[in-house]
């Protein structure tokens, strides 16, 4: 089934209509820049757009940077607080006119990665962390996803460990890809302690930039790969939350 996927992120908002049979966009993405301040109505009016660039009519999958319980967003740590228990589903309906299932970011991104990309078959407990404006986590265990963990905020350093590890902590502070990955070294390292997962993928934008920094990455005998899906993910994982089960 096609489903129109969109992605709401600190920085950009972006969609496409994705074919969640086989985890594909079937036309070019559209992306928006996240409107500042990022006021609810603001954002709704982006989503609007991009379902209008679409001419959209079928169901829609919308992601949201921080905890989403039954549509309902429960913490926004890198958007307008205004978002602190706003039911999101009833805003984007409003705003669209369509159905629309919405759910936290990384776990989109986490959903799509373990049926179409690097977790693919991959039995055990899968960490997925989304590393941009902060750092998101998605956990998957055997295949089902545990949502809104939000391992971003463990502390490191002293510091919430996405103020000091996020792709925006790289640019805001001027690192070299090798002093950056530093701190992700030292943030994995206490992830793995706390989980001990059997693979931990790297998705967000830096994914597709993986080469600068992976090499200075090593926890052992766990593997640390980039996303397969790189930062459409979340577009795709979107549209799959929103697609309507399959019958038997």
């Amino acid at each position: 089934m096609n489903v129109l996927g969109i992605d709401i992120g600190g920085s950009g908002i972006k969609g496409a209509p994705v074919d969640t049979a086989t985890g594909t966009m079937i036309e070019e993405r559209w992306r928006v820049l996240t409107p500042s301040p990022s006021e609810p109505a603001k954002v709704a009016a982006v989503v609007r757009e991009i379902v209008d660039h679409f001419s959209w009519q079928g169901p829609i999958g919308i992601t949201f940077p921080g905890v989403v319980v039954d549509g309902v967003t429960r913490t926004a740590a890198n958007v307008d607080h205004a978002w602190i228990g706003l039911d999101a589903r009833k805003l984007f309906a409003e705003a669209t006119g369509r159905e629309v299932t919405v759910l936290n970011d990384a776990d989109a991104a986490g959903i799509a990665e373990a049926r179409f990309g690097a977790g693919h078959g991959r039995g055990g407990l899968v960490l997925l962390l989304t590393f941009g404006t902060g750092i998101g986590s998605a956990l998957i265990q055997d295949g089902v996803l545990i949502a809104n963990t939000e391992f971003g905020h463990l502390e490191l350093d002293g510091h919430e460990a996405e103020h000091r590890a996020s792709d925006h902590a790289r640019e805001k502070h001027d690192l070299s890809w090798d002093k950056w990955a530093e701190r992700v070294q030292a943030y994995l390292e206490h992830v793995r302690m706390l989980l001990s997962p059997s693979l931990i993928i790297i998705g967000g934008g830096v994914s597709k930039r993986a080469e600068k920094f992976l090499p200075h990455i090593d926890l052992g005998d766990t593997p640390v790969v980039p996303a397969e899906l790189l930062n459409n993910a979340g577009i795709i994982g979107a549209a799959m939350a929103a697609a309507p089960p399959a019958h038997p």
